[in-house]
Formats: structure tokens, C-alpha cells, sequence
């Protein structure tokens, strides 16, 4: 019997005192994912092809319509996941069972047999299509709503189709380094996989405890009951920040204790959706990466932003403490249109009169993150991964790479050919060049900008694919994507939006579907019906997508801009991507990082980044008995708060308690358990979740049927949002 691996997911190698096992070189994987393959079970079954299909829109409806919410929610595929289930089984009972052109290649039945995981996985590659969003949304929101320029629908469409496709490409070239390797597991998928575990299988409930099934059953239920405190009744449960409420009247006390608009010590939320709204799932994070997410939040939130402003560097107390608006230099929010010309342009006499952009300091803070986070993912994978990648390359060439148990089980399937992917490649940036060039108008972006945004994605895909696969954590590439065309091409607001999707969501989108290649990897789909699936499950979501966005637009008055403080339609995510837009693109980064601007020093955060994995490596080298330092993933700790803003404090101090409990002390202390119901946990806790929240709204906030009292008041810090220097005018709070 093969010996059982006892290897955490890390970078960078095993210890000496660690037994490896070429079968399961991830501990985690191997207490999950089953070792085994049921050839004869049927695919592309005709309840696969409707739940499939109908699951794939109504999360794409469903995601798009949130996404523009002041609370965004994003109902993951698990609940769709869980939904098909008991009418995967009404289907397999009812359904005709009547063989069609029998004993030909066309042969085939409505009803081929007993609901089985593997149609169930198909389903949920379909749901997984319309569980994200479409990042290009962003753009017609931004030229749209707060530009308020002309963009019609076809270029619209083009662009948001082909930012999605466009990620196959780089995906099929990185497959074999990113989905097969053992090593890289992508912790992720783990949920679903324990609970297309505990969806179908048939194990008797062992005395005094409950099957898997049961447990999800029962946490699902009690998160969906609990969810109408924090999602109704008792709102300020999303965001417990009790220091504000020991002194009401001090902006100070206020800005340190707000979970929402300050630096949030102490606060938390006993809301799930709190807790895994932009981290995801902290149940399904490793501990060590969790442990780095920890360091880098205390680190900026608690050690550098205090310190920066309370020092006043950048004149930081003539604005918020965390905030992300722009400002002009007397702390009143700054009038972008005064700066726009009839051409959509900067309007150079305009911005000299009107002055400089200013950024809270937090928020030069986190591209100054950003920066780092950049320069460190490229050092640390040439350092802790660069060998294991140039090996895994010769074998890829030379055909003796190694293989775990499920790549050796896959091998029986016919894998996707690469030119697949290559067609798909390079008839998407024909389309891309073709949009840009002919709507230049309306996009900006040049033919040249289009082929300098793809060779930026694909550079980044593998290093970025490994800590992902690895990590849990995915570092962005729209820092430098901006940055990069901002100095190239700047004063065009458009055209650096559309090399951002580009250069960083093609990238991001290739992780997508290589995580999802790696769901079917575990779970032993062919690799053709997987890609298959993908295809027509993105191209699928994202009509839905842009037709649910282009409704809203015309259908809700003021959307995103609206002037009403509790509007539940103020777009938080949008409003952050149309502040960059004016950051890199309309003003560019020589106005506000360069030598035209007061934000320079923040580019050392570049080198900082490049030399403190190189830090770790050292002293890995010179101490390796102590394990611990193996651990210190540089690019994961700097870029722990890059969700920040519109992520705020408290969902960080949410995310890291919980993961505490899961990743350390269950997994330490109470493995059996931690094997058999942390991701069912995860997964329940987000059915739950979502299933009420999509009820309360169709039941009552769709009715404006609301609560007023101060239960609902949030968390009761009004005073958090104000800056701290005299003299200066902030509408709300006291005079300083």
C-alpha cells in the first residue's frame, strides 16, 4: 500500500523530515479528493445540457444584478451546485427512458440512468461560467454612468466577449505546468470537491454524528435562517466595530475602531458575507498562506498607514484615513468633468487651474502595494520555484515528467489539443485589433496597445498561476497594466481601461479556467467535454451578463451616481475602476507618480518588492532548519490588502479569526474532523448565505420594505470618514 504523504501546500519544497510519496504530495488533496475513476458513467447527458445551461444564466443574471449593489454579493457556483441536485434526481425518476436512433452514432436517451457527480460536475463548470463577473462591465459603467460619454452596444459587446475568451489562449500554453503537476492543487476546488463528495455518496450515519450530507444540510439551513439578522433585522452585525462607541463625539477614536471606513481594531463581523465577500472562503485558504495574508494586513493597516498619517506625509490629515475618492488640495472631493475636453481627453488648462489630484494616503499606499507585489512575484517564483519549472519544462519536451495518481488516471482520455487553444488565440486578438481599430472612438486603444497588453499576460500568467495554484491568493496585474500604458498612451481614460482587461483579465481569466480544468482533473472529466463546457458556458454568460448590465443602465434612475446616502445602488466596485481610470488614464501616472506629481517616492516600492523575497530565499539558505522562514511568501504577504479599497478593514478581521480556526486549530487539533466537514462547512455557510439574501431582496428590498433603527445603523462610526486637519471642509463632520 502506497504510504500517505504528510505535505502541506507550500512553495518551494519539503523539509527533510517530510515523506513524500509521488501519489500525493499535497496532504490536503490527498485527505479529499477520491483516488478512483467510473468510466462507464455518461456525460453530456440531456439533464446535464438544462441544468447546465439554465444554471449558467440565471448566476450570470443574478451576479450582474448584485454587482451594481452598495452591499455587491456574488452567489458562487456552489449554491447553484447544490440547487441541481434533488432536480437531478426528479429528472433521472421521470424522464422518458426511450432510446433514440438506436445502434447509431447518434444514438441516445433522455434518461440514460441515475443522476451521477459527473453530470453534476458539468453542471457546475456551467454554473462557474456565470458565478464570476465580466470585468469589461466596469468600462461601460465608467463611460456610461460616470463619464456620461456615448458607447453603443456592439463594441461593447466585442469587448466583453473577447476579454473572457481571450484567457483560453494562455491557459491551453500553461496547462501542462499549472493542472497536472501534483504540487499544484489550487486549494479552492477543494470545496466543491468535498461536496460533490458529500452530495453523492451513500454512507450510513455514524453514531452520534451526522453523514456529510446531513451536516451540509443542517449548516446551509441555519446559515440561511441566521442571514436574515445581518442581511435584515440586525445589519450592524456585518460590522461589530465597538471602540467607536466608547467615544461618539472623536473623529479619532472613530477612525481607529471603524471596520468600514477606519483602520478597524477590534472590530468584526458575524456575517458570512462579511467574511468571505472579497477574500473568498477563509476555510479553503491554507494556513501558511493565511498565516502571510495576517503579516501583511497588520503590517499596512496597523504599522505603515497610521504612521504615514499621523506623520502627515503627503498632507495625509486633509483627508480620510481610508478612503478611496479623489480630493482636491483643501480636502473637497475633486470635479472630474471640469478636466475633460470635447475629445473625452485631458483638458490640460483645466487640471493647472483646477490643481493636482490627491489620494488619501491609504489609497497611494496600496498602488505603492501594488508595485511591490508585482516586483516580488517575479523574484520569488525565479527563486523558490525556478528549478522545479525549468525540470517540469524538459519533461514536458522530453516526455519523463512525473505524474500523480489522478494525471495517471486522466491518461486514459484524450486530452485537448494546443492548436485548439491557438485558433481560439489568435482569432480573438484579430477581433480585438479589428474593435479597437475600427471603434477608436469610442475605445482609444491602438493595435499596438492590443499586442503589448497580451504579451503582459501571458509573461504573467505562469508565475502568477503558481502562487494561485499554490497560495489560494491571486496577485493582480492592474497596477502595472495601468501604469505602464498610462505613461505610453496617456490623457485617454478608455484606452487605459481597455489595456487594463486586456493585459490583467485575460491573465485572471486563464487562472479561472485552469482551476476549473483542475476540478475536472480531480474529479476525472475528459478533458475535450471539459473544454467544451468552458466554451460554451463563457460565451453563454457573457450575453446575459452585458444584457442584464445594459438593462439596469436604462432602467434604474441615477444608477451608481446617485446623491442619495442609503441608495443600495452606489456601485462601490465600479466607482474604484473609474477612480483609476482617472488616475492613469485621464491624468496619468507622471501627474500623480512621475515627476509632474507629489506621489514619486511610492516607485521604491518596486525595488522593495524585488529584494525581500530574495530576504527570504537568503535566509532559507543560511538557517534551513528553521521551516518556518520556507513559509514567508513574500508576493502573497505584500499583496494581502490588495483587495482594499473597496474591501475594508473588517472583512479582513473577519476573514483572518475564522481562518485561524480552520486553517491552524482544526487542522492541527481536530484533523478527523477538519477532513471530513471543513469544505462542506464552506460550502453550506455560502448557500446559505446566498439562497436568503436573493429572498430578502425579491421579498422586501425590492419593495423599499425596510427597518429603521439603530440595529440597522450599521456600525455606528459617522465621524470615521473625516480628515483630522484644521481648517479643513468636509461635509458632515465637526470643524477641526
Amino acid at each position: 500500500m502506497a504510504r500517505k504523504c504528510d505535505v502541506e501546500g507550500k512553495h518551494g519544497g519539503h523539509s527533510a523530515s517530510e515523506e513524500v510519496n509521488e501519489d500525493c504530495p499535497i496532504r490536503q488533496v490527498d485527505l479529499t479528493v477520491p483516488k478512483a475513476d467510473d468510466t462507464s458513467l455518461p456525460l453530456l447527458t440531456f439533464r446535464m445540457w438544462v441544468l447546465g445551461i439554465t444554471s449558467c444564466v440565471i448566476l450570470s443574471f443574478v451576479n450582474q444584478f448584485f454587482w451594481y449593489r452598495t452591499q455587491p454579493l456574488t452567489v458562487t457556483s456552489i449554491s447553484a451546485q447544490i440547487a441541481v441536485v434533488p432536480l437531478g434526481h426528479l429528472m433521472a425518476r421521470t424522464l422518458p427512458k426511450r432510446i433514440f436512433f438506436k445502434d447509431t452514432r447518434f444514438q441516445f436517451s433522455l434518461n440514460p440512468g441515475p443522476f451521477n457527480v459527473k453530470e453534476h460536475v458539468l453542471i457546475t463548470i456551467f454554473a462557474n461560467s456565470g458565478a464570476g463577473t465580466v470585468y469589461a462591465t466596469h468600462i461601460l459603467t465608467a463611460v456610461k454612468l460616470y463619464y456620461r460619454r456615448s458607447l453603443t452596444f456592439f463594441p461593447s459587446l466585442l469587448v466583453m466577449l473577447t476579454t473572457q475568451v481571450l484567457g483560453f489562449g494562455w491557459a491551453g500554453i500553461f496547462r501542462k505546468f499549472l493542472v497536472e503537476p501534483g504540487e499544484m492543487w489550487w486549494p479552492s476546488n477543494l470545496v466543491q470537491v468535498s461536496l460533490f463528495s458529500a452530495l453523492h455518496e451513500k454512507e450510513r450515519r455514524p453514531k452520534g454524528g451526522t453523514t456529510r450530507t446531513q451536516f451540509f444540510l443542517l449548516v446551509m439551513i441555519s446559515g440561511f435562517a441566521y442571514y436574515v439578522l445581518p442581511g435584515y433585522l440586525f445589519s450592524m452585525l456585518t460590522s461589530f466595530s465597538w471602540l467607536c462607541w466608547l467615544s461618539p463625539k472623536s473623529i479619532l477614536v472613530q477612525q481607529l475602531g471603524s471596520g468600514l471606513k477606519g483602520l478597524g481594531i477590534g472590530s468584526f463581523g458575524l456575517d458570512w458575507s462579511t467574511i468571505a465577500s472579497y477574500l473568498g472562503s477563509p476555510l479553503a485558504s491554507p494556513w501558511f498562506a493565511t498565516a502571510n495574508v495576517i503579516v501583511g494586513f497588520v503590517l499596512v493597516m496597523y504599522v505603515m498607514t497610521p504612521v504615514a498619517y499621523f506623520r502627515n506625509a503627503y498632507n495625509a490629515k486633509n483627508f480620510p484615513i481610508f478612503s478611496s475618492k479623489l480630493f482636491a488640495g483643501n480636502g473637497s472631493i475633486y470635479d472630474i468633468s471640469s478636466i475633460i475636453n470635447s475629445d473625452f481627453h485631458l483638458d490640460r488648462v483645466a487640471y493647472e487651474k483646477a490643481g493636482s489630484v490627491h489620494l488619501s494616503t491609504f489609497f497611494a499606499m496600496t498602488y505603492g502595494l501594488g508595485f511591490a507585489t508585482l516586483s516580488a512575484t517575479l523574484v520569488h517564483v525565479f527563486l523558490f520555484n525556478g528549478s522545479e519549472i525549468w525540470k517540469q519544462s524538459k519533461r514536458a519536451f522530453t516526455g519523463t515528467r512525473k505524474m500523480d495518481i489522478h494525471t495517471k488516471l486522466m491518461k486514459k482520455y484524450k486530452s485537448v489539443p494546443t492548436w485548439w487553444f491557438l485558433i481560439i488565440l489568435v482569432l480573438n486578438i484579430a477581433l480585438i485589433i479589428y474593435a479597437c481599430e475600427h471603434y477608436n472612438e469610442s475605445l482609444q486603444l491602438p493595435w499596438w496597445g492590443v499586442l503589448l497588453a497580451c504579451g503582459i499576460a501571458i509573461s504573467f500568467t505562469l508565475p502568477i498561476g503558481v502562487i494561485t495554484a499554490t497560495t489560494n491568493q491571486q496577485p493582480g496585474l492592474n497596477i502595472i497594466t495601468e501604469y505602464i500604458i498610462g505613461y505610453m498612451y496617456p490623457e485617454r481614460p478608455v484606452a487605459n481601461m481597455c489595456f487594463k482587461v486586456y493585459g490583467y483579465i485575460s491573465m485572471a481569466q486563464a487562472l479561472t479556467f485552469l482551476a476549473d480544468f483542475k476540478l475536472g482533473h480531480y474529479m476525472k472529466i475528459p478533458p475535450r467535454t471539459m473544454f467544451m463546457a468552458q466554451v460554451v458556458g463563457t460565451i453563454l454568460a457573457v450575453f446575459v451578463y452585458t444584457l442584464t448590465a445594459w438593462w439596469l443602465m436604462a432602467a434604474i434612475p441615477d444608477l451608481c451616481v446617485t446623491t442619495i446616502e442609503d441608495s443600495p445602488w452606489t456601485c462601490p466596485m465600479d466607482r474604484v475602476f473609474y477612480d483609476a481610470s482617472v488616475i492613469w488614464g485621464l491624468v496619468g501616472p507622471r501627474r500623480i507618480f512621475g515627476d509632474l506629481g507629489e506621489y514619486g517616492g511610492v516607485n521604491w516600492f518596486f525595488l522593495g518588492g524585488a529584494v525581500a523575497p530574495f530576504l527570504v530565499w537568503l535566509a532559507h539558505k543560511v538557517f534551513p532548519s528553521q521551516t518556518w522562514i520556507s513559509q514567508i511568501h513574500m508576493p502573497v504577504l505584500l499583496g494581502a490588502t490588495s483587495m482594499m479599497p473597496p474591501a475594508t478593514a473588517v472583512n479582513f478581521t473577519s476573514w483572518i479569526i475564522v481562518g485561524f480556526l480552520s486553517g491552524f486549530v482544526a487542522y492541527r487539533y481536530r484533523q478527523d474532523w477538519w477532513k471530513r466537514y471543513n469544505y462542506v462547512l464552506s460550502g453550506g455557510l455560502d448557500a446559505g448565505t446566498a439562497f436568503m439574501t436573493i429572498l430578502l431582496f425579491l421579498a422586501l428590498g425590492s419593495k423599499d420594505i425596510s427597518l429603521n433603527w439603530w440595529g440597522n445603523n450599521l456600525e455606528g462610526c459617522p465621524l470615521a470618514s473625516c480628515p483630522t486637519a484644521k481648517g479643513v471642509v468636509s461635509h458632515g463632520c465637526p470643524v477641526q
